[in-house]
Order: structure tokens, then C-alpha cells, then sequence
């Protein structure tokens, strides 16, 4: 029986480039912008669980994780500027309480700060039953899955999914 050496070595380079060829499905991993608040860190990022959306709880029609953190005006997202009042619970508010919102779509693995002028805004007294609130207006850069990640006092405290399509 006769080999074909060449035919057989070019069909098994072909299977190794094939196989050393990057998945062109594995997610790409999230650069953070310059100016983030030091305290966010990648990690924060890979603990997100994407199936775990929002709900509507409450009277006020705040759209969150009922007992930690919710927004009453996401439930008209748009892609212009809006207003939208940041509720959060389980929190000892005093005069200094800080809110740091940082937003990453799923999909295009964009990192940006939700806030219009900002990463943070101080938190006021409590609510419709939260323990602390505050307005702000909000801008989202495009449509899709965002994670909205919530820190107190910069600690990570929560984390928001929502769909943006508008």
C-alpha cells in the first residue's frame, strides 16, 4: 500500500491551523476606561449573572432586586437622556453615602458610566421604602442587555440587568 505523503501532510497542517485558530464566539475581555473609580475592579465584571434581570416590585413601580436596589424610570428606556431615581435598601445613609453607577453591555463588552455627569452622585434619605434615593439623569450608549453595577461607598453592592432597546 502506498502513502501519499503530501496530500496527508497538508490535510494535517490544515486540522492543526484549524484547531490554533481563536474562537471567534469567546467573549472578549472588558477594558475599563481611564477615568473608572479605582475601587471597580475586572472581577466585579465576570460575577455578573446576565439571566438574572430586573423585576417590577413595589407600588412606586420601581423595576430592581426587590429589597436591595431599583429605578423608577427605566420601564420607558430610551437611548436619550432621561431621568431615572436610584432606590437602594440593606444601606445606613448619612451625609456622606456615595452612589458609583457603571453600565457594561453585554454583547459589545463596553464599559461606561450611565450617570450624565459622572461616575457618582450622592445619596439622599430614604423613600417609597428604600433606605436612601437619589435622582439623576442617565444617557445609554446602545441598545441591548446592560448590567448596571451599583456601589456604596465604593463597595459593590448590587447589580442591575436590563433590556435597552429604544
Amino acid at each position: 500500500m502506498k502513502i501519499k505523503w503530501i496530500p496527508t501532510a497538508l490535510l494535517l497542517l490544515l486540522i492543526f491551523l484549524v484547531s490554533c485558530t481563536p474562537n471567534e464566539t469567546a467573549p472578549s475581555e472588558i477594558s475599563l476606561p481611564e477615568n473608572i473609580p479605582a475601587y471597580v475592579q475586572p472581577s466585579d465584571f465576570e460575577a455578573i449573572d446576565w439571566d438574572k434581570k430586573a423585576m417590577k416590585f413595589g407600588e412606586a413601580g420601581i423595576i430592581g432586586n426587590e429589597n436591595k436596589s431599583g429605578v423608577i424610570g427605566v420601564d420607558a428606556p430610551s437611548l436619550t437622556t432621561q431621568k431615572w431615581m436610584w432606590h437602594v435598601w440593606g444601606i445606613e445613609q448619612n451625609l456622606d453615602t456615595k452612589l458609583t453607577v457603571v453600565g457594561v453591555h453585554k454583547d459589545l463588552q463596553i464599559v461606561h458610566p450611565i450617570l450624565t455627569d459622572g461616575w457618582t452622585i450622592g445619596l439622599s434619605g430614604p423613600v417609597n421604602g428604600a433606605d436612601a434615593h437619589a435622582p439623576s439623569h442617565v444617557k445609554i450608549l446602545q441598545p441591548g442587555q446592560w448590567a448596571i453595577l451599583l456601589y456604596v461607598n465604593e463597595q459593590l453592592f448590587d447589580v442591575l440587568i436590563y433590556d435597552i432597546n429604544e
